[in-house]
């Protein structure tokens, strides 16, 4: 198996299990604070499942920056579609955005990932 592909599991592993965690964290705040009403198990199962898969990609997509015939420019590009597919496709299936904000929800996640990827940039390149 490739070095990269396994570096992306491993990496990918590592980080899921703490999607459900923090799904249950926001469970319980929403519960605490009456926002919303009860939701079924299996909307509730779906939601862990989406959650971690999440966190798989998320984390693992970063192997990308091992990848030494890639320009960096390249790597952060792919990295930026993966994640933000990704999150629009889960977010999409879930229910927890409707098509109607795609665009605003497309120009938060692009500012917020140039910005995220221009201050890690500037700490590793020090």
């Amino acid at each position: 198996m490739n070095k990269n592909v396994k570096e992306f599991i491993k990496r990918g592993l590592m980080a899921c299990w703490g999607g459900p965690i923090i799904l249950a964290v926001v469970w319980l705040f929403i519960d605490n604070g009456n926002i919303t009403s009860q939701i079924s198990l299996y909307k509730a199962g779906v939601s862990v499942i989406s959650v971690t898969i999440l966190a798989f990609v998320v984390a693992g997509i970063s192997t990308i920056y091992q990848i030494e015939s890639l320009p960096l420019a390249i790597a952060g590009l792919i990295q930026c579609l993966v994640i933000y597919l990704t999150y629009l496709v889960v977010y999409l299936l879930n229910g927890w955005i409707n098509k109607s904000i795609i665009i605003p929800f497309t120009i938060i996640f692009a500012s917020s990932f140039i910005v995220i990827w221009i201050c890690i940039y500037l700490v590793t390149r020090k």
